[in-house]
């Protein structure tokens, strides 16, 4: 699918026509760096743990690849605008958005649906709370182990900061029409709870759930079908839908 500058592997599921919600899901950040100095040439994940969720959910959805990612080394060669900066320190720029933006918007022109409910995992999360505000049809976000606080996360990790990156944290509010779930591991060392709590400290309508025995990885896959009918029961409480 083409964005602006980019084209972004996609894959879709279900019966497009058998609702007017459809679920969009975005990737993790990856393999950015193979050590601390030295970024990595392809940034794509080993485990596509958003792909996995997207694989117990049974509505139609759609996998949205982030730039640059499950490229073909060859392809990655070739382009000259997939550079390290798009996956290291600029990894949720606003050309990255941007770009994400367009893809799903192009998807849209063709498949009308009335409402998207954006889930990402990890840095997808992150990514997918950035283009929700640019998207009037979002009707809710849901994140998994997201680091919505990136100067709080790259802090806690020691991490050089993320120059060029949007900052959840410190974005204006999304519309109060936006239901908003984020997911947390209490034993999660990779986004610990505290992440999360910063960024929700200063985005009063997003909600936390922290699930204690959960960590990083485990156990999002198996428990994913349960999540989502939790999400969906909230959303028709809230909204009658």
């Amino acid at each position: 699918m083409q964005g602006t500058e980019f084209r972004h592997l996609a894959y879709v599921a279900g019966a497009l026509e058998s609702s007017d919600t459809l679920h969009v899901y975005v990737e993790h950040d990856g393999t950015p760096w193979l050590d601390l100095t030295h970024p990595a040439a392809d940034p794509t994940p080993r485990t596509p743990l958003a792909l996995e969720l997207m694989g117990h959910d049974t509505g139609p959805r759609l996998f949205l690849g982030r730039p640059c990612y499950f490229a073909t080394a060859e392809e990655t060669k070739s382009n000259s605008i997939c550079t390290p900066l798009l996956w290291t320190h600029r990894r949720y720029s606003p050309q990255v958005i941007d770009s994400m933006v367009a893809a799903l918007r192009r998807f849209l022109m063709l498949h009308p649906f009335r409402r998207v409910v954006l889930i990402g995992y990890s840095g997808g999360g992150t990514l997918a709370w950035l283009m929700a505000a640019q998207l009037p049809e979002t009707a809710a976000i849901v994140t998994v182990a997201a680091n919505l606080d990136t100067d709080d996360w790259t802090r806690i990790h020691d991490y050089s900061p993320l120059a060029g990156s949007l900052n959840p944290a410190w974005m204006p509010p999304l519309s109060t029409t936006i239901s908003q779930y984020h997911y947390v591991g209490g034993r999660d060392r990779n986004v610990p709870p505290s992440v999360v709590q910063s960024f929700a400290r200063r985005h009063p309508g997003a909600r936390v759930i922290e699930l204690a025995d959960f960590d990083h990885e485990c156990c999002w896959i198996e428990r994913w079908p349960n999540l989502l009918e939790e999400v969906q029961r909230g959303r028709r409480d809230a909204h009658g839908l």
